[in-house]
């Protein structure tokens, strides 16, 4: 089973490193195991510099909040915290701070990863940047 797992993560993130598209991968404990290069740029560091992350530090860590509102979205409310715990796909728009101290508007979509029907392997959030409103 364990090779099944690592087999499902490694495509994974083969994919996530040929495609144009920021994404980010975490495995089913939430720790962060990769993000790529169009990532770095919304998120403000490379993956070298940030490089493995629990769930509480990339919940946190970019100051995720509600646009709308500018309140502050807890970590078990991003739509990649939902696709880990529920293992149901979710969107949503935040508002984050970069590693660089920049504001940006993303929408996000994660979505959980199995190795079969009922084998949680882990799950990805594909995200982009978007123009904020005002």
């Amino acid at each position: 089973m364990a090779e099944e797992h690592n087999l499902v993560m490694i495509l994974a993130r083969g994919l996530a490193s040929a495609i144009a598209t920021p994404w980010f991968l975490v495995d089913p404990d939430g720790t962060l195991l990769y993000y790529n290069e169009p990532a770095e740029a919304i998120l403000g560091h490379t993956y070298a510099e940030a490089g493995a992350l629990k769930p509480d530090e990339w919940g946190t860590m970019f100051q995720p909040e509600d646009p709308e509102t500018g309140g502050t979205v807890a970590p078990e409310d991003l739509p990649l915290s939902k696709a880990l715990q529920q293992h149901v796909p979710a969107h949503g728009r935040l508002r984050i701070t970069g590693l660089d101290e920049e504001k940006r508007h993303i929408a996000v979509t994660a979505f959980p990863l199995f190795a079969k029907t009922d084998e949680f392997v882990g799950a990805v959030a594909i995200f982009w940047e978007e123009q904020s409103k005002g």
